[in-house]
This record gives structure tokens, sequence and C-alpha cells, in this order.
């Protein structure tokens, strides 16, 4: 995957803040959400590549679900 695909899965709905241990919107959890600025390339990519896995974003980083 491209390092210059976008940086953050965020799409600006968090629910975690509203108590959900899983957003509804990007499909992160709590401590990846409240984590990601201090997570390094690789947990980054570990984080991009579950959410590809599991149907949240496509290969290139595009949201397919959520809100």
């Amino acid at each position: 995957m491209p390092l210059e695909a976008k940086d953050s899965p965020c799409r600006g709905f968090c629910t975690t803040a509203l108590g959900d241990d899983v957003c509804r919107s990007c499909g992160r959890t709590f401590e990846e959400v409240t984590g990601w600025i201090g997570f390094s390339e690789e947990q980054k990519q570990a984080c991009w590549e579950r959410l590809i896995r599991e149907g949240w974003v496509d290969p290139d980083r595009n949201p397919i679900r959520g809100r």
C-alpha cells in the first residue's frame, strides 16, 4: 500500500467519543483512535490492513462501510 495514501481512516464521525469500543464510522478501536498520532508507521499499516481485511476500507483506503 503506498505511503502517499490517506494517513488516517478517520471519517469525522467518531462514535468512540460516545462510548463505543469500535468506531462505527471508521472501524478503529478506541485504542487505535486515541493512539493514532503516536503510532509508528508499522502500527498504522497493521491497522489499515485489518480495516481492509474486515471490509471497512478498500485497498486504496477509501471507505466502503460505516457512516
